[in-house]
């Protein structure tokens, strides 16, 4: 899990000890999507799939973030995040 940083662990153990409510949900939409990211920054080759990263926070917070969400749920419907490719120069 080194691959998504400290600071996202960081939100998750704050996050875990949250009660259940619509400012933890935004929270756990906010660390899904900062961990896609990282994760397709360091797995570019591969599509950094929202089931992995429900199964990464699960993980992370001992099964404490469920992730079972409307606002996740909706996330869940959205394409993969475009990264900018760079392009090759013709010499």
């Amino acid at each position: 899990m080194r691959n998504y940083g400290r600071i996202v662990q960081d939100m998750i153990a704050y996050a875990s000890q949250l009660s259940p409510s619509p400012e933890r949900d935004a929270l756990e939409v906010y660390i899904a999507q900062c961990m896609r990211q990282r994760n397709l920054v360091w797995n570019r080759d591969q599509e950094a799939g929202l089931n992995r990263v429900r199964d990464d926070i699960r993980r992370l917070s001992n099964g404490l973030l469920p992730c079972d969400s409307a606002a996740f749920e909706q996330l869940m419907g959205n394409s993969t995040p475009v990264v900018n490719a760079k392009k090759k120069k013709n010499k």
